[in-house]
C-alpha cells in the first residue's frame, strides 16, 4: 500500500546546483532519492516546500514522498542519513513521520520563512565561508530596518526579481522583514507565503546598501516603486541564505 511520508531535511547547499535535480550538476533533490532508492528500492520521488537555488542552505525543509516500504518513517529517516553520510552528501533528515494522502509539501504550504545571514568583519573568511555574506564595515541597523518596513506588504516586486522568474505575477504579499543583530552578525528574517526568483536577496542587496550609507530608506522605496530590475543596484549572493521554516495552515494571500 503506498503512503506519504513527511520529512524535515537541513543541508548546506555549497556542493548543489540548488534542490531541483539538474542535467549539469548535483541537486539535494537527486541526493536523497538517489539515498530512499538504495534503502527502499523505489524510484520515489521527493517533493519539497520550496525550490532553494545553487549555494543556498537549509536547516527546516520541510518535504515527502509516496512509498510502498514497510520501513517505519523513523527507520527510513535511519537508513536515509547513513546513506547520505556514506556518500559524502551534507545532507540530513532531521524528522520523519507518516503524513496525511490529501497532505503535498509544496502545495499545501501557507508560508515559508528564510534567514539571510551577513557577518560584518574586515577579516577574510575560514570556516564559514559560504555560509554567511561577509561585508567589511559594520551596517546600520536603524535605517535598514526603516527600509524594510517600506518593503512589507502586498506590492509589485518586479525590481526584486530575477529577470527569468516564471512567476506569472510579480505581485506578492511580504509578510515580514526584520533585522536582528547578534555581535558581528546581521541576520536579515523574511516570511511570506511564497517569493519570486531572486527577491530574498534582491531585497537584501537593498537594505545592504542603505545599512553601509549608499542608500537611505527613499532609495529602496523609489526602487520598489520602479517596478524595474534596473533600479536595483545590488544582489547579495547566495550564501548567506537559509531556507528555515515551512508552515502550513492559514496565512495571508
Amino acid at each position: 500500500m503506498t503512503r506519504r511520508v513527511r520529512f524535515i531535511l537541513e543541508w548546506d547547499g555549497r556542493p548543489f546546483m540548488g534542490w531541483q535535480r539538474q542535467p549539469h550538476g548535483p541537486s539535494v533533490q537527486e541526493a536523497v532519492e538517489t539515498a530512499l532508492a538504495h534503502i527502499t528500492g523505489e524510484d520515489a520521488v521527493v517533493h519539497a516546500a520550496g525550490r532553494t537555488d545553487a549555494g543556498v542552505h537549509a536547516s527546516g525543509m520541510v518535504a515527502h514522498a509516496e512509498l510502498e516500504t514497510e520501513l517505519s518513517a523513523f527507520r527510513l529517516m535511519e537508513g536515509v542519513n547513513a546513506r547520505l553520510k556514506l556518500a559524502g552528501q551534507p545532507v540530513a533528515v532531521l524528522e520523519a513521520e507518516d503524513a496525511p494522502a490529501d497532505f503535498h509539501a509544496r502545495f499545501s504550504c501557507t508560508g515559508r520563512a528564510y534567514d539571510y545571514r551577513i557577518l560584518c568583519r574586515r577579516a577574510p573568511l575560514t570556516w564559514n565561508d559560504g555560509l554567511v555574506w561577509r561585508r567589511p564595515k559594520p551596517l546600520e541597523i536603524g535605517a535598514m530596518a526603516e527600509a524594510a518596513a517600506l518593503l512589507v506588504g502586498r506590492h509589485d516586486f518586479t525590481t526584486f526579481r530575477h529577470v527569468h522568474c516564471q512567476a506569472q505575477s510579480p505581485v506578492k504579499t511580504l509578510d515580514r522583514l526584520e533585522i536582528s543583530e547578534s555581535g558581528q552578525t546581521v541576520t536579515i528574517h523574511a516570511a511570506a507565503r511564497s517569493f519570486l526568483h531572486h527577491q530574498v536577496r534582491s531585497m537584501v542587496g537593498a537594505l545592504v546598501l542603505v545599512g553601509e550609507g549608499r542608500w537611505g530608506p527613499a532609495d529602496v522605496k523609489a526602487a520598489l516603486e520602479a517596478r524595474n530590475r534596473a533600479a536595483l543596484k545590488l544582489n547579495a549572493p547566495p550564501d548567506g541564505l537559509w531556507f528555515v521554516r515551512a508552515t502550513y495552515g492559514q496565512a495571508s494571500e
